[in-house]
């Protein structure tokens, strides 16, 4: 079987000198390739812990291209830790779950064990979320999601996210590459603690999570952004994403327990 392939062009315009930081690489590629350049010629990216990518760019337009190969098949998943469990049942910026106990206790607190409650609550976004591309915005948290009853997939994600910790399940979200997605794009998911494994979750249900590829984890989307600007102004108005899984992709009742590498 062949390995998958991912890849992503940003184009950039930068009125102001600026720094930004990335994190569009794989979290575990078996080869890669990052270039970014400007109208002068190449520009430095410094890679941090974490998998971040520091660029300084200076006024004009500029140009990241990322290209990897992943393995199909990745080494075994590691278990929870009890820094991740605890950090993964705190309210967060864009997952209040403190604020939506009562909702999660009512519609899903006789759900069961843990992974019925988390079955529950993915199959319920699902079928009550409209996925709707432009109808949030960079400040919409999971109880404006619920009132709204739409969103794209980092509202999904954050919703999922927030009912399961308020059931004290812990969970976080993961922002992934993912074959078969349509349109293709960068993509978020939840992750849920379940037996002392991390569990991943789609409740957009846009692509197998088999097939997924991690890029990065955190407590919600002001972890996993995939652009950070420190200093200056810029706009992105270009993003072109591919994602190509080594092999058919595979059939997903979004149901079963599937880790993610």
């Amino acid at each position: 079987m062949t390995n998958s392939r991912i890849g992503a062009t940003l184009g950039f315009d930068v009125t102001e000198p600026a720094e930004l930081v990335l994190r569009i690489a794989a979290a575990r590629p078996l080869a890669e390739t990052l270039t970014v350049v400007d109208g002068a010629g190449a520009v430095d990216a410094v890679e941090l812990p974490g998998r971040l990518h520091l660029i300084r760019a200076p006024r004009g337009p500029l140009t990241v291209t990322y290209t990897a190969e992943v393995a199909v098949s990745g080494p075994e998943p590691a278990g929870v830790t009890d820094v991740e469990r605890i950090v993964a049942l705190r309210p967060s910026r864009y997952c209040p779950s403190d604020r939506l106990g009562g909702f999660a206790a009512a519609a899903f607190g006789g759900a069961g064990d843990p992974a019925a409650t988390v079955r529950a609550i993915t199959t319920w976004v699902f079928e009550h979320l409209s996925y709707e591309a432009g109808s949030s915005g960079p400040t919409t948290d999971a109880a404006e999601t619920l009132l709204g009853g739409r969103g794209v997939c980092r509202d999904y994600a954050h919703l999922v996210a927030t009912l399961c910790r308020a059931l004290n399940v812990p969970a976080r979200v993961t922002a992934v590459y993912a074959p078969g997605l349509s349109p293709m794009d960068f993509h978020l998911v939840t992750e849920a603690a379940l037996d002392g494994r991390w569990t991943v979750w789609d409740a957009t249900r846009l692509a197998p999570r088999q097939s997924l590829i991690r890029i990065a984890t955190g407590r919600d989307a002001a972890d996993t952004a995939l652009e950070t600007t420190l200093s200056g102004r810029l706009t992105m108005p270009e993003l072109l994403i591919t994602a190509v899984a080594g092999g058919d992709l595979p059939a997903d009742d979004h149901l079963s327990l599937i880790e993610l590498a």
